[in-house]
């Protein structure tokens, strides 16, 4: 990993843990990924390796971060689909050539040469969620500063908090303070 960096925020969901590279969206926004190295290093964790990146790359990673947001985010309101969204996610899964491998461990691993087949990767996945391939919903995270659009495939689909470690921990922390005080 590269120091002096903000960690990543992993999740189970690769498409949603793509979008959370950019945190605190209305709030201090957070960019997780603000060099073309710091996208290799993400990718790396993600299983998506590639050996290098541009700052023309770096930019369609980020396009497409935000197109899927904004799908998801839609998605979790019900509202229409931003037609530009689903043009660079189209665009971002037709320009991937990743190959699907499968392991003598049974999983699945990808062979990618490059950023924008590991975006197809990404691409491909966010289109799985939003059309309700995969058992779950999407949410927006219930901090006034994140919104965070995630994907909660819990079995009562009541998940409020992206992430519990972070944005459901600071809320219930300014709770507790608020009713310490009030006391």
């Amino acid at each position: 990993m590269s120091p002096g960096f903000p960690d990543f925020r992993l999740g189970s969901v690769l498409a949603t843990s793509f979008t959370a590279t950019l945190t605190e969206r209305h709030g201090d926004a957070v960019e997780r990924i603000p060099t073309p190295q710091r996208l290799v290093d993400w990718l790396a964790v993600n299983g998506l390796d590639v050996d290098s990146c541009t700052t023309a790359q770096l930019d369609l990673a980020r396009e497409l971060r935000e197109a899927i947001h904004a799908a998801a985010t839609a998605t979790a309101l019900q509202d229409a689909l931003p037609a530009s969204a689903v043009q660079v996610i189209n665009e971002c899964s037709a320009r991937g050539q990743a190959t699907a491998l499968l392991t003598p461990e049974s999983e699945r691993r990808w062979r990618v040469s490059g950023v924008e087949d590991a975006l197809g990767v990404i691409a491909a996945d966010a289109i799985s969620l939003v059309a309700g391939e995969r058992d779950g919903k999407f949410a927006l995270c219930a901090s006034p500063t994140c919104r965070a659009a995630f994907f909660d495939a819990s079995q009562s689909r009541t998940r409020r908090w992206c992430d519990m470690n972070t944005c459901g921990n600071r809320q219930k922390k300014a709770r507790f303070n608020a009713n310490r005080k009030s006391r």
